[in-house]
């Protein structure tokens, strides 16, 4: 963590999420453009809030003005719960939301980012499909998406042009032809990164570069 950094306990659905809210540099930004969720990989495989790429998805966004809120799924680290496979944890998400960007009557409608790394990005696609309706969607990351592993949602054509669906060449635990299979049908773009595998080891600062990229060019200026 970094000064900027401060440790959450919020409610979910099964009981306490244990979160990390990263904070952009105020200097640069008074206010920040909105705020992020970032989603870790599979809780059964050693995923938590901590993973690397989660921390670079979280660097990213806070380097381009967003207040980045990462957090454990339920069961994991200090977080309530077992693991779901997928529904629990989609509650989980759409309730750090909530509390990071409350939605009511009266209240602004807080510009929000969506961010996942693996089965957080399967999990990050349902919660795109929940709240697109009602809710102002500005960036959309799904990175190294566990498309041969569950039923990811479709991203509506819409958001395309806020999407950024980031894969390793060499991704040996997702392949990266299960994604293409995914997006194909959607006409929605993947961006491939030669020689890359599944965590990106020793290529996180290109991941960040990448992410920090698709970011400003989409920014709401």
């Amino acid at each position: 963590m970094n000064s900027q950094t401060r440790k959450l306990s919020l409610q979910g659905p099964a009981g306490v999420l244990e979160a990390l809210e990263d904070l952009p540099d105020a200097s640069i930004y008074p206010q920040p453009r909105g705020v992020a969720i970032v989603a870790h990989p599979h809780p059964l495989f050693g995923g938590t809030m901590d993973n690397k790429v989660v921390q670079t998805l979280a660097r990213a966004l806070v380097q381009c003005g967003w207040r980045a809120v990462r957090f454990n799924f339920r069961g994991v680290g200090a977080s309530a719960g077992t693991y779901d496979e997928g529904r629990g944890e989609l509650a989980d998400l759409l309730a750090v939301l909530e509390h990071s960007a409350p939605a009511a009557p009266g209240l602004p409608n807080t510009p929000i980012a969506l961010a996942g790394f693996s089965f957080g990005a399967f999990v990050t696609s349902h919660a795109v499909a929940a709240v697109a309706a009602t809710r102002t969607l500005e960036q959309i990351v799904l990175v190294g998406t566990a498309a041969s592993r569950f039923a990811v949602a479709p991203i509506a054509p819409e958001l395309h042009d806020r999407t950024l669906v980031l894969h390793g060449e060499q991704d040996d635990t997702v392949p990266l032809a299960d994604v293409m299979n995914w997006a194909r049908p959607q006409n929605l773009p993947v961006t491939v990164i030669p020689g890359v595998g599944h965590f990106f080891h020793g290529q996180l600062p290109l991941l960040r570069s990448v992410v920090v990229r698709h970011l400003r060019a989409g920014a709401v200026v």
